[in-house]
């Protein structure tokens, strides 16, 4: 499979298409939220691309952004990467993530940069294969539940 076989999320629809495969990775998700946070995040220049199965199923998805930021420079930044489980190690990833890179140099960006969960060993693995470097520690702190609007 190559990357001409990568399609965009453009609409409602498109992205209702995904919602099963993101469960996967965002199960907190429900479907409105989903479309919301996609909406909004689209306005903050977020794309999400996918591909399909020869049945015609998603089964694999990324979505990223371009951002320019003081620490890394004009960067493509990975939000999420999932693939079914039933489609995982078929290289779906991998293609993926050579579709953004090529995307990073395509754009002028510095760099490529994601998160990824400190217990997912496995997707640390297959970033390594496919070129990425450890470089930081992400940190997060969470207001208190009752200070939230």
């Amino acid at each position: 499979m190559t990357t001409e076989a990568i399609e965009h999320a453009r609409t409602d629809d498109d992205v209702r298409a995904c919602f099963l495969l993101f469960r996967e990775l965002r199960p907190f998700l429900d479907e409105e939220t989903f479309l919301s946070r996609w909406r909004r995040q689209r306005e903050e220049r977020y794309e999400l691309v996918y591909v399909r199965d020869g049945d015609g199923q998603i089964v694999a998805a990324a979505g990223f952004r371009e951002m320019t930021t003081m620490a890394w420079g004009h960067v493509l930044y990975l939000d999420d990467l999932i693939a079914l489980p039933s489609h995982r190690g078929r290289g779906l990833g991998s293609l993926l993530l050579r579709f953004l890179q090529d995307e990073t140099v395509r754009r002028g960006c510095d760099q490529l940069h994601l998160d990824t969960g400190y217990t997912r060993h496995a997707a640390h693995r297959s970033y390594l294969r496919n070129g990425f470097d450890i470089v930081c520690h992400h940190m997060a702190w969470e207001p208190p539940a009752d200070s939230r609007g």
